[in-house]
This record gives structure tokens, sequence and C-alpha cells, in this order.
């Protein structure tokens, strides 16, 4: 292999550029946006006192110099964030991380009173606003954020809570990430990062896969104790904020931010759990395809294949461009600017933060993607799935600072949706049997992870966090206990749980820096799944629908968002559905195994 070629599988010049956001001036660039970001708060602060008085006219004028702080805060802060974010280990970024927030926070504490003073607004008076003109381009803002009006607390206390969270929680999780980078998993040919270390449970080979999930077990000891102190800090933490706020339960302020109510999350948290007879129907049969017994814990996410197909990133980019492309070359276009532009950073790098995520940045601006590019058929699907979101961003910027965003609950129907495109351009591509049963497998085990899973870990955060208001500290072995029963739950008798998977909680970031988080995967998923469904029995008279429902961004209610493209949230069997579609494939991939003469 040559150097070029290996740069390509490795996806080793692909890095993103920052520059734009900040006018190419670096850290002068950040302290520009700061000062005009202050000038534009000291003149938004002469209506403070006001804002339950003012005409509509006026309120325009307020928000869109609102918007224009937004916007300031908002690249300074995406430059400096997403610096730290591929290299953790440098203190200086860290210290400019710092430095930034400390500063934001000065700010946005000095415009609580608007938040403050328009909720306090009379319903009717309200009402009366909202229904101007001039108001359009923030209404659904404004009238959302009225939904806090029973949690919000005064000024001063508002102010000091704001204040603290620097140095509080949002401290506390960048401690998390910064440990969890510098994790080293010592394998038989190396060391290498916790990323790579997780990516070898996809190996065909069994020992390899056990030789890999207990280096990483071996790996997360040394810090353990350590990152379950800050867990439970943040537990405490969280617990003393939903006590203030008169939030009535772990995860209530997490189901308001998504508008959706505590009984239709539970509801969805129900008829998950209530399936978990699928995943132990597919463990079971992945056993047989893998020639074993019984699944232990590091098999879970092994190939079937007989050896594992590598990618380099000009195949990766060609097959997704393709996918899109074969759905709307509108998409396709936009797809090739992330690809050209440079807004996209690929290679695993030491102290570079696991996983991968969409920034949305500004409207004013555009998203940056983050991946750690392994080479896997994985990376291509996570690449889809990341360029969704970053679609749907760039699409919905028409929308403004105010409504470019979705609830988390939405958040996932576009990158889900992408990578079942991207999904069915691989198998269109694989004409072998047992190829085609590979992908049929992986495909699913992705609606398990994202679907089954990630419920199984809101069970584990509903008993961590329950036990720590009620009970107290948990110590490692309560944190293990926990883990290990959620997940059993999940499992069955289809897959053994070894004693080193008792430790894997304790690198998963959005137990850290996104309590309640997880439950929005399951349901994103499941939307998602829905708004494919449409798509398979509709074809090309389905595109105009979905584009619009990415360029509308957060502008409506998840209800309205959905109406868009003929979905109905509030239908108690729509979770059923989709759990539906998860169960049909399963059989499919049963029927595939037979094809293939597995069984």
């Amino acid at each position: 292999m040559t150097v070029h070629e290996d740069a390509d599988l490795t996806a080793a010049s692909i890095a993103w550029d920052l520059d734009p956001l900040v006018g190419g001036n670096g850290q002068e660039g950040v302290n520009q946006l700061l000062d005009e970001a202050l000038a534009l708060t000291e003149q938004l602060e002469q209506w403070r006192g006001r804002i339950g008085d003012l005409e509509p006219a006026e309120l325009a004028q307020a928000m869109s110099t609102l918007a224009d702080i937004q916007d300031r805060l908002g690249r300074a802060g995406s430059w400096v964030s997403l610096r730290f974010s591929v290299d953790t280990a440098d203190p200086a970024l860290g210290a400019a991380m710092q430095k930034f927030q400390e500063q934001a926070t000065e700010l946005s504490t000095r415009l609580i009173f608007l938040e403050l003073e328009w909720a306090a607004v009379p319903e009717a008076r309200a009402s009366l606003l909202l229904e101007a003109d001039e108001l359009a381009f923030c209404r659904y803002y404004l009238e959302s954020a009225r939904r806090y009006r029973p949690h919000l607390l005064t000024e001063p206390e508002e102010k000091i809570l704001a204040e603290k969270d620097v140095t509080s929680s949002s401290a506390w999780s960048r401690l998390f990430d910064e440990l969890t980078s510098a994790i080293i998993v010592e394998l038989p040919d190396g060391p290498t990062s916790l990323e790579q270390g997780l990516s070898r449970l996809g190996s065909p080979d069994r020992e390899e896969r056990r030789i890999a999930a207990d280096a990483v077990t071996a790996s997360l000891e040394p810090g353990l104790r350590t990152r379950a102190y800050v867990f439970n800090t943040l537990m405490a933490d969280k617990t003393t904020d939903d006590r203030l706020r008169a939030y009535s339960s772990w995860v209530a302020s997490r189901n308001l931010a998504n508008q959706a109510s505590d009984s239709s999350v539970q509801a969805l948290v129900d008829a998950v759990v209530d399936r978990y007879d699928i995943p132990q129907r597919w463990y079971r049969l992945k056993a047989q395809l893998l020639g074993v017994d019984r699944l232990a814990d590091y098999d879970r996410n092994a190939s079937i294949a007989s050896a594992e197909e590598e990618f380099s990133w000009s195949q990766a980019t060609e097959i997704v461009l393709d996918s899109y492309g074969s759905f709307s070359g509108e998409l396709a276009g936009v797809v090739r600017t992330f690809i050209d532009e440079s807004w996209i950073d690929a290679p695993v790098r030491p102290g570079k933060r696991p996983g991968a995520f969409c920034a949305y940045t500004v409207p004013s601006a555009h998203p940056f993607l983050l991946l750690n590019w392994t080479s896997r058929r994985r990376d291509v699907l996570t690449l889809a799935h990341e360029l969704g979101h970053g679609l749907h961003a760039y699409l919905a910027r028409e929308q403004g600072i105010f409504h470019q965003s979705t609830p988390l609950t939405l958040a996932e129907t576009a990158s889900v949706f992408g990578e079942t495109v991207t999904f069915g351009r691989l198998l269109a591509d694989t004409t072998d049997p047992n190829a085609r049963l590979a992908l049929l497998a992986e495909s699913l085990e992705g609606q398990i992870a994202t679907v089954f899973r990630q419920i199984a870990m809101n069970r584990f955060e509903n008993a961590v966090h329950t036990h720590r208001r009620e009970i107290g500290e948990l110590s490692t072995e309560d944190f293990a206990d926990a883990w290990e029963s959620t997940q059993r739950a999940m499992l069955g008798d289809a897959v053994e749980v070894t004693p080193g998977y008792r430790s894997w909680w304790s690198y998963i970031p959005h137990f850290i820096g996104s309590p309640g988080y997880v439950y929005a995967y399951a349901y994103g998923q499941l939307l998602a799944l829905a708004v494919y469904a449409r798509y398979e029995v509709e074809g090309d008279a389905f595109v105009p629908a979905y584009l619009d429902l990415l360029r509308a961004g957060g502008s409506k209610s998840p209800e309205d968002l959905g109406r868009i493209v003929g979905v109905d949230l509030a239908d108690p069997r729509f979770w059923d559905g989709g759990l539906s579609i998860i169960d049909t494939q399963l059989s499919a991939a049963e029927q595939a195994a037979k094809d293939a003469g597995r069984l």
C-alpha cells in the first residue's frame, strides 16, 4: 500500500477549517466577536423592565438584537470548542475554552431579565403580541419559551446559577471529556485510543474480540473511581437544580426541553421494553450464525462476515454522495460542499474526543462534522448519519438562530433517514448472499443499538439518578450493579454479561453532559423509520415534503413538523408501528440466513 493509499484509508488529511467562523483572525477574531456581543448586550439592557409593555415592533427590535448577540457568541464559542474537541489534551485549548465560557456566561447573565420578563407577561397580552407579523422570525421561540414559566426563579437566583455553572456542571463535564479522551487501550499490536479499541469488537475473529474487550476493561479501571465521582457530583448538582426549579423527576426537565410530556416519554420507554424479545431473538440467531452456543457481551457487535471489508475515505464519500443523490440532487450538492469545503474532521488522533457529532454552529456560518474514521463499513453509515444532521442544520439556516434547531426528539430524523438511504445503496450493490446477510445483520444491529440499547441506558440512568436521590452517593459497584441489571433486562439469557463489562458505563459521555438525552435516539429512530416508510410508499413524490421538513427546522411544534411528512406523533400506536418495522427487518434477516445456507 502506498503512502497516498494509506492516507485515503485512514482519512488522514480530512481536517476541518474553522477559521471562517472568526473571520480568519483566530483568537483576535474571538475577542472581536465578544466585544461586539458586549456592545449589543448593553443596547439590549435598555429594554430592562419594559418587555411586558413593548409594542410588537419594539419587541421585534429587542429580539433581533438578541439574535445578533447569539450569533457572535455562537461563532466564537464554536471556534474554541471545536478546536478543543480535536485535541482535549492541549492545555492551551482547554484554557481558551474555559475563558470563553466564563466571558459568555457573564454576558448571558446580564440578559436573563428578558426571559423572566417575557415569562411574566399575562397570557392575553402575550397571545396578542405573538399574532404580530413583525415577530414571525421568533414567534415559535417566544411561544415555546413560556412553557418554562413554572420553573423559573428570580433574576438574582437565575444569575447565581448561571455564573456558577461554569465551575460546576460544565467544569465536571469538561473533566470527564479529558479523562476519557486520554484513555489508552493496550492491544497486542500496540497501544491505541478507546475508539479504536472498541472498534475491534466488530472483528470476525472471536479471540480478537475477547482480547479487545479485556483490554478495554483494563483501560477503564485506572480512572474508574474518578469518573464515578464525576458522575455522582453531576447527579447531585442536577438534584439541586431540579428541586429549586420544582421539576417532578430527574428526567422532567429533559422532557420539557424536548417538548414531550412525561407520560408520552414513559409510553415510549414501556413500548420498547415490552419488545425486548426482538434483540433477544436476534442475539440467539446471531449465536447460530457465529457458531457459538451463546453470545458474550463482546460478541454483540461482531461481524458475521468471514472478513470485514475496509473502506477508504474516497470510497465512502462516493457511496454517500450517490446515496443522497439517488434521493435528491439538492441534498447531494450540499453533501459535496461538506466534503470539498473542509467542513469535516475525520481521522482518529491522540486526545481527540471519541465518537461522532454534528455541530450546528449558527445560521450565518455552516455546520461542522467530527468523526473518528476507522475504515469500517459502520463508519460509512456514520458519515451518512452525521451528514443527515448537517443537511438538516444547513437547510434550516433560513429559519434564523431562534428556529434552526429542533427538539432532540426530532433531531435524529434526517440523520437516520440518510443512513437508511445509504444502507439501501450498499445493499443494492451487494449480490453475494453471505455479504447481503452481513449487511442486513449490520443494519438490524444498528436499529437494536439505537432503540433498545438506548432505552436500556435510559433505564440505567433512571436507576442511578433514583439511587442518588433516595439513598445517596453510588460506589463503583453500585454503578456496575445498575448497569448489569438494566443490560441483562434487554439481553435476557441470549447474551452472557461478563464481569469486565460491568464497568463499561463509565466512558459514555451522554450520561455526563446530557442527562436524560439517550431516549431521544429511540424516539428519533422510530420516527425516522415511519418517515422512511412513507418514502418507500410515495417515492419521488415524497421528496418535496421531506425537504420542507428539513427547512422548517424548529419553527413549529413537533406535532406540526410531523404533519409535514404525514406522521401523527399524537397517535398512541405510533411507537408500535416503528417497532413492527424492526420486527419485520429481523424476519428478513432470518430469511436471508436461510437463503445463504447459514441455518
